[in-house]
């Protein structure tokens, strides 16, 4: 009586096809796309508070989860950013949910729901972009103007912190603080005012793992996505990544 060999599930499998994929050169063939565009990344949000360089590594771990060198859209949309049903290309491209605040400055205007749905390296940006607007923290606050500049305004009759703030291109927020004493208005008072606007800023970030981005890039639609990308991870630190021009 022959003993039947257990059935291998659908994450054994994918594992095998991955295994395979160690010291083979399609597979590491966006290695220096990816370090490019995460460094291009970590110098633009640096500055922010809570902000930890991301790791180019664990985005190539996620090129082989969302598509691999075997997958139909490896050449186009490794990140598989804007393939049909997807809304969060259209999220990072909105200006309404701080997509505008995470992509670099070089890219702004670049990133294109035709050039993210066309061009590797677009796509590898936008799904990067996405995935950090999704762990980033934002608040609508005062922010003054660069300059930093310092104007008076003189009270008049009818006037209110709200009507003066909107006269003169400033906010509320920022008048109070220039103007810690004056609680309450009176005619011919001299206020002190910056020029400024309510805008969204980064306020910082939720931790950036496997576990995360599983659910706030995968969104949960495969319950193996977080034991892929571990599972990625490991294949791709024990390998060797291709030499980048330095």
């Amino acid at each position: 009586m022959s003993i039947q060999a257990p059935t291998r599930t659908g994450f054994e499998k994918w594992q095998d096809g991955l295994a395979r994929a160690v010291g083979d050169a399609k597979w590491n063939a966006y290695d220096c796309e990816v370090e490019m565009a995460v460094g291009e990344f970590n110098r633009h949000l640096g500055g922010t508070s809570g902000y930890r360089p991301l790791d180019w590594q664990l985005i190539k771990a996620m090129l082989w989860t969302e598509s691999g060198a075997e997958h139909a859209e490896w050449k186009v949309k490794p990140m598989q950013i804007g393939v049909a049903g997807d809304p969060g290309l259209m999220a990072l491209l909105s200006g309404k949910e701080g997509g505008e605040l995470i992509i670099p400055p070089t890219w702004s205007g670049l990133l294109t729901a035709g050039s993210v749905r066309s061009m590797p390296s677009h796509n590898i940006r936008a799904g990067i972009a996405y995935l950090l607007m999704r762990m980033a923290n934002f608040e609508h606050k005062s922010v003054a103007a660069e300059d930093g500049q310092i104007h008076e305004v003189t009270v008049k009759a009818g006037d209110s912190f709200d009507k003066i703030a909107k006269a003169q291109g400033t906010t509320i927020d920022v008048l109070k603080q220039l103007n810690p004493s004056g609680s309450v208005l009176r005619v011919g008072q001299v206020l002190k005012y910056k020029k400024a606007s309510v805008r969204r800023v980064i306020t910082g970030w939720r931790h950036i793992n496997t576990a995360s981005i599983a659910q706030r890039y995968n969104g949960g639609g495969d319950p193996n996505y977080a034991k892929k990308l571990d599972y990625a991870l490991t294949l791709i630190r024990k390998g060797k990544a291709a030499a980048c021009p330095q």
